[in-house]
């Protein structure tokens, strides 16, 4: 793993989103179905927002940013699919107006 992916992690954890801070606190300690996540994890040339190893879970968080980074965002959840990973994407929109929804897909594919 490259040493600035680490850093940039690091980074990325100590200046969490309100968003992603509101998320991290329903799926931190095994909250979900038993389910251990962690939050900005280097997985080879990226960093992803949550992801859970055992069920090849990577959850991540789009803003206004990702409206025009649609393209790079498909690539890029290709390439992590490609490595068995499942790659869920909620606006934040979704978690600030239906967190328990967001939740509730969360859970069923952790099950």
């Amino acid at each position: 793993m490259p040493f600035n992916l680490t850093k940039t992690a690091k980074r990325l954890r100590k200046n969490a989103t309100r968003v992603e801070t509101i998320l991290w606190n329903q799926l931190r300690a095994r909250q979900i179905e038993g389910a251990k996540f962690r939050r900005q994890q280097p997985i080879d040339e990226f960093v992803v927002d949550f992801v859970c190893f055992e069920k090849k879970l990577i959850i991540e968080l789009d803003g206004g940013q990702h409206a025009q980074a649609r393209e790079e965002d498909r690539e890029r959840d290709n390439r992590l699919s490609g490595k068995g990973y499942t790659v869920l994407r909620f606006w934040n929109n979704e978690v600030l107006e239906n967190l328990t929804g967001v939740l509730e897909v969360i859970r069923r594919k952790c099950l």
